[in-house]
């Protein structure tokens, strides 16, 4: 059995070599039995050795590693390239070595390009790293020493204290106040309390795995050590990472009765499809992003349209053997090869990936710029992505005093920053209240004077706390600790109310003399502190407001007054205000504090919980926020008015996640206009979301916009489901969790500061800034190419049907080429392909961010283009035979010559001459096409419509403006401009290579051809402006404010307008 196979059937919680249960189902000494461990002395050197030998490194593995060999035949084994190989052999085959030898050359070209480009994507995605922190403190020998985490193996008792990061999925066998953040690996944004005593059933999720401390989470509170029981791949972690690189099966599944069996015919079914997949992929007409498909079916589709042309010609001329009736063929089948097409594809799409850079996103994948042009919905995590990550004490509720309030900051350990304020209504009372709605401002000696009741709910605050916040000597503020209590030690601090004030120094006013940690069943912790000033101890106390609020007996209601008894009034106040800062989006503790007169006797260690934690004073509540990045907002704006919908998936309790996503604009502010229905279904919780089929869900009238109490799976499941409503997903998101939907979406986005290499290896994007706003230059940029694409797109088509058009029009008679092959190609690879590169780097629209998503079902086919195509592509064809015609029959004596498609002669002469006015024709309408296609409906000379009353030369001065700003299309113009001449006048080279000639008084008539080529082209770009605006006047478009635009679906569904099944699949 494989490496890989073992990987895969490997059970989530078991131990390498799998023990008699998950090590989280059995005692830790049971753990230490079986794995033959040694809880005092720890492994020897030489059962480490052994070990290491047997389970290997504990690493995450390299996964499949690059390929070169793959890469290239991926170059190959395209459908144009394919197409292109066959003219190649054709034209060989003719002994056509000219036209043989251009056609290997693009060839060579493509695959040279398309190699080295996507060589170095792959090499970005290489590897999966380790997560793991470098080094690990272990027991070997009866001693603790520090040995690299690659060499942890499943027996080694590890030793663990705060900031440590885990090396591998421990047992654990002690554990004191001991605390881990998992985030990465369950999404849980609070740490998670740890207690080695516990067992748990054998199917008890990770999440609730208390007695386990898994790889790669960070130790946040206390120490603890364990027993090693899974290392690399056979952790958590790998279990993700393997299911990362598990490939679906390409065979075609037999369809089956009920009973399992199946018809003979059933099986040559599945084998007809598997065998057309395989073929499909080869020819890339089934793999890829849409447009990839799109230009691969069309590769196939223009390769069985020039075997047509082919034959037309043939059938012409009567299936003659002679080489120039075979020649004829070849150049017109030929004609309809977009040769190009390709080479210009993937340097276009690789420029952009070296923009994006500049733009703080990098790109792993290739064709996820294309693909981001399409995107209709992010899915993205909360913490970390559209927040900061970061808590910070938002709202303190004093029951004698008011509501204290800090503002929101960038820097939340940071105390001096973010401005204090202070209203003396309640929260419960602010939302209903007119009165005193503006929050006062002031300095914390102001709050401070006078005012008792704020000391001592800064007491609890600052001494019922285990974090430390101090300033570094070069001035930062740094803290380490819970983040919970952290953010209530700042707050303490902007009064200057650190605990280290209190209990540092050499004669410290306050002593601890016991501590009752945070406890899961409780939730509540607790300390006992000794006042060296009035030798009186205290109990401080900070919890759940629910259990909390149980140990309290009395309150202080107003200022000065003595504590009064708590009534169910009183009880039902509080949590009124609890909810009211909840809806806020904000975590609600509360803090209690009391004398504790008890004399001690013995160990304090020994002094009964329960006898401590009772008739407490209730101080108040203090309310916890994750603040929004302060650009979320106007990111998720942006989002909106490009046409996507963003669907918060968080870990975070419903309220909270409703809150946040209120703020930053996710979900609509007019919610009391959207029927009760649809309100249900835009929030709901994961355990909601799970419970339905997938048939319940497609019936939903909208997806949530969020999703609450998020699990892995859930996430997958809202891609799927978008899926099914054929919507173009894109996924963000830092932490291990997040990976297995960034795969599962059409484009998924990692962060690259914060996030794990896991969820960067299953993204096709990375920010490098971690900013939820550069998604938008992300999707701007991927709007941009997309619209360049069809840009040159529509350039090379409409060449390719001008030149069969010319072809075609007299096929018979072996009548001579008005171009030949090697014209043909010239066109295609210089005047034609190096200008769509340069239409490839135009900068983005103004409205580029107004506009829907590209169309998945149209493509960049869509109907204007091919309108577009096929009228430009016959008026420089009909352009092009007239100048032909004229030079030949008006100017000329219309004699045809003999031989004239193979070689020069006297008797040639005119036919050479005026080959060469219609290709100096159409490689000059090739050029300025190109700049025609900047806007394709704006006039070239008038590229600025919002300055209209510029005038004339003022219109001139923008379009040079834009014209100049492209400097490469600029300089690639004048030079197929300028290559005209050395091609038309060299010797050899015009008459062997191009079979034309140098002409003198026919440049009058390619003159007179290009001003009616513009005439042609700008008529018909008025003509699009006209039907546009018309269109646009007829279907009543006007503009709406934004979020009547964005949620217009949610409020129609709401009133009624949509109850078509299938109109819902488009919301």
């Amino acid at each position: 059995m494989s490496k890989e196979q073992t990987n895969k059937q490997h059970v989530s919680g078991q131990a390498n070599k799998p023990l008699s249960k998950p090590p989280h189902a059995l005692s830790y000494s049971k753990v230490i039995e079986e794995i033959h461990a040694n809880s005092e002395d720890g492994l020897t050197t030489t059962e480490a050795q052994e070990r290491l030998e047997e389970f290997g490194q504990n690493e995450l593995g390299d996964g499949e590693g690059l390929h070169p060999a793959k890469i290239l035949l991926r170059q190959v084994a395209n459908a144009m390239t394919l197409v292109l190989i066959l003219a190649m052999t054709v034209s060989f085959g003719i002994q056509s070595w000219i036209e043989g030898g251009v056609i290997a050359a693009v060839i060579m070209l493509n695959i040279v390009v398309g190699f080295w480009q996507e060589l170095g994507a792959e090499k970005t995605m290489d590897s999966l790293r380790s997560l793991s922190s470098p080094t690990a403190n272990a027991v070997r020998d009866g001693h603790t020493v520090n040995v690299p985490t690659a060499e942890i193996v499943p027996g080694d008792m590890v030793e663990l204290k705060t900031g440590d990061t885990v090396p591998a999925d421990i047992r654990l066998v002690e554990a004191v106040n001991f605390e881990t953040d998992e985030a990465l690996l369950t999404g849980e944004s609070l740490p998670v309390s740890k207690d080695a005593e516990a067992t748990f059933d054998e199917d008890t999720g990770p999440g609730d795995r208390l007695n386990v401390a898994y790889s790669s989470s960070t130790v946040t509170k206390g120490r603890a050590r364990g027993i090693a029981f899974a290392t690399g791949m056979k952790t958590e972690i790998g279990s993700i990472a393997t299911a990362l690189r598990a490939k679906g099966s390409k065979r075609r599944p037999v369809k089956r009765r009920p009973d399992g069996s199946a018809k003979p015919h059933r099986y040559a079914e599945a084998w007809t499809l598997t065998l057309t997949d395989a073929v499909g992929r080869f020819l890339g007409v089934n793999v890829g992003t849409p447009l990839q498909k799109t230009l691969s079916r069309l590769a196939v589709l223009l390769f069985f349209v020039a075997v047509i042309c082919t034959i037309i010609v043939l059938a012409a001329n009567g299936f003659s053997s002679q080489q120039e009736v075979i020649i004829y063929a070849v150049a017109t089948g030929l004609s309809m090869i977009p040769a190009s097409l390709i080479v210009v594809l993937t340097i276009t799409m690789s420029a952009g990936t070296k923009r994006m850079v500049e733009r703080n996103v990098i790109v792993r994948k290739l064709d996820s710029l294309e693909a981001l042009g399409a995107v209709t919905d992010i899915c993205s995590d909360k913490t970390g992505t559209l927040t900061q990550g970061k808590m910070f004490a938002k709202k303190a509720w004093i029951p004698a005093r008011g509501t204290y309030s800090v503002s929101t900051t960038n820097e939340p350990f940071n105390p001096t920053v973010g401005d204090l304020g202070f209203r003396t209504l309640s929260p419960s009372q602010a939302k209903t209240d007119d009165k005193d709605k503006e929050t006062q401002a002031m300095p914390c000696e102001d709050l401070l004077e006078n005012n008792q009741d704020l000391e001592k709910f800064l007491d609890v605050a600052s001494l019922a706390n285990l974090a430390h916040v101090h300033e570094s000597d070069n001035g930062e503020w740094n803290a380490r600790g819970d983040p919970t209590e952290i953010a209530i030690q700042v707050f303490a601090s902007r009064f200057n109310w650190n605990r280290m004030r209190w209990t540092s120094s050499k004669t410290p006013i306050w002593s601890q003399v016991a501590e009752f940690s945070f406890d899961s069943d409780v939730k509540k912790m607790s300390v006992i502190f000794k006042n060296n000033r009035t030798d009186r101890s205290h109990v401080f106390t900070k919890g759940a407001v629910e259990r909390v609020i149980t140990s309290c007996t009395h309150v202080v209601l107003q200022d000065g007054a003595e504590p009064v008894a708590i009534t169910e009034d009183i009880r039902d106040q509080i949590f009124a205000n609890m909810e009211a800062i909840v809806e806020q989006g904000l975590r609600c503790l509360a803090l209690a504090s009391r004398f504790y007169d008890e004399p001690f006797i013995g160990n304090p260690k020994e002094i009964d919980r329960s006898s401590v934690e009772k008739d407490l004073i209730f101080r108040g509540l203090v309310g916890l926020y994750d603040p929004p990045r302060p650009e979320t907002a106007g990111a998720v704006s942006e989002c909106h008015q490009a046409g996507i919908a963003v669907h918060m998936l968080t870990g975070d309790h419903p309220g909270t996640a409703r809150a946040i996503a209120a703020q930053v604009g996710i979900l609509p502010s007019r919610m009391n206009e959207i029927s009760k229905d649809v309100a249900d279904s835009m929030v709901m919780t994961a355990s909601q979301f799970d419970k339905l089929s997938e048939d319940e869900i497609d019936r939903l009238p909208v997806l949530p916009l969020v999703v609450a109490r998020c699990a892995p799976n859930t996430k997958v499941r809202m891609i799927e489901a978008l899926h099914r409503r054929k919507c173009f997903a894109a996924m963000t998101g830092d932490s291990v969790n997040d990976s297995l939907s960034l795969k599962s979406a059409d484009v998924g986005i990692a962060m690259g500061q914060t996030g794990s290499d896991v969820a960067k290896d299953a993204s096709d994007i990375v920010l490098t800034d971690d900013n939820f706003a550069s998604i938008l230059n992300a999707v701007e940029e991927g709007r941009r190419i997309f619209d360049n694409i069809q840009k040159f797109i529509l350039h090379l088509l409409a060449q390719n049907v001008a030149q069969a058009a010319i072809l075609l029009i007299d096929a018979r008679n072996l009548s001579v080429f008005p171009i030949s092959p090697v014209e043909i190609l010239w066109v295609i690879m210089i005047t034609s392909g190096l200008p769509d590169m340069g239409l490839g780097f135009e900068i983005a629209a103004p409205d580029i961010l107004q506009r829907p998503p590209q169309s998945l079902k149209r493509g960049v086919f869509t109907f204007e283009i091919l309108i577009d195509m096929v009228f430009y592509g016959c008026w420089i064809a009909v352009l092009c035979l007239a100048a032909f015609a004229t030079v030949l029959f008006g100017f000329g004596d219309g004699n045809l010559g003999s031989n004239c498609n193979d070689a020069y002669s006297a008797d040639c002469d005119t036919v050479f001459r005026a080959r060469a006015t219609t290709f100096a024709c159409l490689t000059w309408f090739s050029l300025f096409l190109a700049w025609e296609m900047v806007n394709m409906r704006l006039s070239f000379f008038c590229l600025a419509p919002q300055d209209q009353d510029l005038g004339f030369l003022g219109q001139i001065k923008i379009t040079w403006e834009h014209v100049w700003g492209n400097r490469f299309l600029f300089w690639t113009i004048i030079a197929g401009f300028v290559t005209v001449f050395p091609v038309l006048y060299v010797p050899v080279i015009n008459t062997d290579a191009f079979r034309h000639t140098g002409i003198s008084w026919e440049w009058g008539i390619v003159f007179i051809e290009t001003v009616l080529f513009f005439l042609g082209v700008e008529t018909w770009k008025w003509g699009k402006r006209v039907f546009f605006r018309r269109t646009a006047k007829e279907t009543g478009k006007h503009t709406e404010s934004m979020e009547s635009g964005v949620f217009a679906s949610h409020l129609s569904i709401a009133r009624g307008i949509i109850t078509d099944p299938d109109a819902r699949k488009e919301v």
